[in-house]
């Protein structure tokens, strides 16, 4: 289906997915909610980081395998050009094949500069998206961002980036620094990376409340190790509490899997990974499971 990633690994790691999809859903059967069948609260997508070794037609078609119709694109190889003719493209294919981007990002804002800037919105507009998922700025820069929110109405996510990030370790000095500003500057919280700068993750998200805007999601087998990322569901990440903790604030952003090991090969855990969480959510009483 996709080069270097074989028919048999794809149902071998299914067949393990839907043992850890059954997995999940058991461990969350004590405090279910009543099965009701409404759709779940929860919307899954993919960070196309994940197939940054990928082009765009193998990524829509792991996608298409994967019932997954949402997207928050990168400029990496294909998947959503920077440049407008590109750009179209891009979109023209996701469209033709029944996928949304949502977001995009991480973008880099490394300038404070009008014209760098404005081009990173005018990027994200033709894109019809409402998120822009940011990597990098600094905090004197934040004023002239804060200015195109306002202009285009396009919300700015603040990635947080762990320990080793100097700027934005923690959503927690993201939500520092815009505390005073509009409330279209928020958070992307990774939930990896927050861990490891010593966050209560559930807890974040109810701090964050209204300025969580995206979500990357990933798992560590130890919270403290950047090192230790594995599928979603083998590692000691609290999904069932994240989950929770989104649909207390209401969140109405995306959980996109942030699947960042295993570059040439990610399909097995990416499929684990969307198992794993479709089970929590199942064993929370959500039959209807949305991607």
């Amino acid at each position: 289906m996709m080069n270097g990633i074989s028919r048999r690994n794809f149902l071998r790691s299914g067949a393990l997915a839907a043992g850890v999809a059954v997995a999940g859903a058991a461990a969350s059967a004590a405090e279910a909610v009543p099965e009701s069948g409404k759709p779940a609260p929860i919307k899954l997508g993919l960070a196309s980081y994940t197939f940054r070794n990928f082009t765009r037609a193998q990524t829509i078609g792991a996608m298409q395998q994967l019932g997954l119709g949402d997207i928050n694109c990168k400029d990496a190889r294909d998947h959503l050009p920077m440049d407008a003719a590109g750009e179209a493209t891009a979109l023209a294919d996701y469209a033709a094949n029944g996928i949304r981007v949502h977001a995009v990002g991480t973008v880099s804002f490394t300038k404070d500069e009008d014209d760098d800037i404005r081009a990173k919105f005018e990027y994200a507009r033709r894109a019809g998206v409402g998120v822009i998922v940011a990597g990098d700025p600094a905090v004197t820069t934040l004023p002239r961002l804060e200015k195109f929110v306002k202009e285009y109405d396009i919300r700015i996510a603040i990635h947080n980036h762990g320990p080793e990030d100097k700027i934005w370790p923690s959503p927690y000095d993201v939500l520092k620094a815009v505390a005073n500003m509009d409330p279209r500057l928020g958070c992307c919280i990774d939930i990896g990376h927050a861990c490891r700068a010593g966050a209560n993750v559930p807890q974040a998200i109810r701090d964050a409340g209204p300025r969580l805007f995206n979500m990357h999601a990933k798992d560590l087998s130890d919270l403290s190790n950047k090192d230790s990322q594995v599928a979603v569901g083998e590692g000691l990440m609290p999904m069932r509490a994240i989950f929770d903790s989104l649909i207390a604030i209401d969140y109405q952003g995306y959980v996109d899997l942030e699947y960042e090991i295993h570059a040439d090969d990610p399909m097995p855990g990416v499929i684990e990974s969307f198992a794993f969480m479709r089970g929590v959510l199942r064993g929370m009483g959500y039959l209807n499971v949305a991607s």
